[in-house]
């Protein structure tokens, strides 16, 4: 059996266009199921994490690709297989070292990267999101939410872990901090 083949199912990583991840999923998925060899796949994964963003003060949940530009494949590379899925437009290689020929020889992943991949999936679908930080420190900034509601600031440190802003309002010419959650505040038009 030669080092491009295998019998066995394993993962690879497959280095496509940016930006193009989940066309060029639906056509391998397409172009596997035309040519009758979706036995040989078992799972196609575009790692995501969901990502809360605020936009006129209301949350917006987004998924963001945790690995732009790539796609992990769960199948057996025999046959046609390789040659068919490099044939897909946007598709650039398989990552994995030159052969003799100057070819791209699939490299598998280790069972360690298999499981840090497929447990960051998990943990990133099961926390339920990142928020991601639309402010930073100077920036002007109006309250939304809360008893200082209309208020307006200036943003003088962020606490990302908390998810919490310090920010300094003018309350009777004095200026007061004020410790906000993301939610109880917008950009300031």
């Amino acid at each position: 059996m030669s080092e491009e083949t295998t019998s066995e199912i394993n993962w690879y990583v497959l280095k496509v266009v940016s930006g193009q991840e989940k066309k060029i999923k639906t056509y391998i998925e397409t172009e596997i199921k035309r040519e009758k060899l979706d036995k040989n796949l078992k799972e196609i994964l575009i790692p995501v994490e969901k990502v809360i963003q605020l936009r006129n003060g209301k949350k917006v949940v987004k998924e963001r690709n945790y690995f732009p530009g790539y796609i992990m494949l769960n199948v057996i590379l025999e046959g046609e297989m390789q040659h068919i899925i490099k044939s897909i437009p946007g598709v650039m290689n398989f990552l994995g070292n030159k052969g003799k020929d100057g070819q791209v020889i699939p490299q598998q992943m280790r069972q360690i990267e298999i499981n840090r991949m497929l447990g960051k999936v998990d943990a990133l679908n099961e926390e339920g999101g990142i928020v991601e930080v639309p402010f930073s420190t100077g920036e002007s900034i109006k309250v939304i939410d809360g008893p200082f509601n209309g208020f307006t600031g200036v943003i003088e440190e962020i606490n990302e872990e908390r998810k919490k802003l310090k920010v300094i309002v003018k309350i009777f010419g004095r200026r007061t901090p004020l410790e906000l959650n993301y939610m109880q505040v917008e950009k300031e038009q």
